[in-house]
Order: structure tokens, then sequence, then C-alpha cells
């Protein structure tokens, strides 16, 4: 079965967004262009790491010698994008991600597949329900100000959640914290 890929190649908005309390959040990767939008559900923790290596990546094409593209060191305020994401209808949940450059565009690229199930057994037939949702990808290609602003929108929608505990590192519930703290 082919597959069906989801992409956008100047988005108009490519965001980070939750649904739900801290502790309870759904992160969406939402990208809209024109009236197309497409959310992909994916970790916290997934969201974290996106950001800092599209920071990573764009702090790093600075310091090329006779780099050709103007990357922005901090994000362009006419970029900032604080609005919440739309109602997610979701495409998939996020396993693999890659992030690339693509040179000739001066764009970030940014593949997300769906997660595999791993918990089949001989009797699953790959065709029946679910099997569509395997055969999607989103394509995502952002200029590098979008890209900034992206992480910087990223690494304040995670910073959002629970408070974490000064001692153990954990997060501290809304009905309490038990820490883990070893004694010493």
């Amino acid at each position: 079965m082919p597959t069906r890929v989801h992409e956008f190649a100047w988005p108009d908005r490519v965001v980070i967004g939750t649904i739900g309390l801290p502790g309870e959040r759904t992160f969406y990767l939402q990208v809209r262009a024109g009236a197309q939008i497409v959310s992909v559900a994916l970790e916290k923790q997934q969201s974290a790491l996106l950001a800092e290596k599209i920071d990573e990546m764009l702090d790093q094409l600075i310091t090329v010698d006779g780099n050709p593209f103007s990357v922005p060191t901090s994000t362009p305020i006419e970029l900032v994008d604080n609005d919440p994401i739309e109602a997610p209808q979701e495409q998939f949940r996020t396993g693999a991600m890659s992030l690339g450059w693509d040179p000739t565009t001066a764009q970030v690229v940014l593949e997300a597949y769906p997660l595999a199930d791993v918990d089949t057994d001989d009797n699953d037939d790959p065709l029946e329900e679910g099997a569509d949702e395997l055969d999607m990808m989103l394509l995502v290609r952002m200029p590098v100000g979008t890209a900034r602003a992206f992480a910087k929108r990223t690494r304040e929608i995670v910073g959002a959640g629970r408070p974490t505990c000064s001692l153990c590192g954990y997060p501290i519930d809304a009905d309490g914290h038990t820490c883990t703290f070893p004694e010493a």
C-alpha cells in the first residue's frame, strides 16, 4: 500500500500545542497551510528533543564559514506564535522522527512517522483496522525563522507543565507529591 504523505513545503503555521491539564496533557505537532491542517500526537519528551535539535542545527549553521543562509540567533518577533492550537483531529501518534537540512531551499526538514504497534500476534491481519495509520507520514519544511520560532514555543509549552520537585526532580501533581529522594 502506498504511503500517504501529508506534505507542507511552506506552511502558514507549524507549532507544538497541548490539550488537557498539566500532568494529563496530550502534545500535538500541528501544521497548517491554507485550509489544510494536520495534527499528529507526540510525547512531551519528543517535543523537547525536537526543539533542542532544531536549535542545535540552526546554531551550527550560523558557525559555518561563508554561510550563505541568514539564520537568526533568536526568534524573530514577527514569527512569535502564542495562539492555542486548533481543535486537533489526530492523524496518528508519532513514533520515529527525523530532522534534516535542505540547503537548496534553506529549510529545516522534519519527518514524522506513526508509532508502530509491536504487540501484534500471528493472527492479526495488518490490512485490517489501524493499518492505514501506519501508511502515513508528515513531511514539513520550515524556513529558518519559522524553525527558530517553533523551537522557542515548544520549549515554553514543555516548560509550562507541572513543577518539578527540587529534591527528586519528579513532577509534583496538583493533588500532592510523595518525594522519592533517598534518605542520607
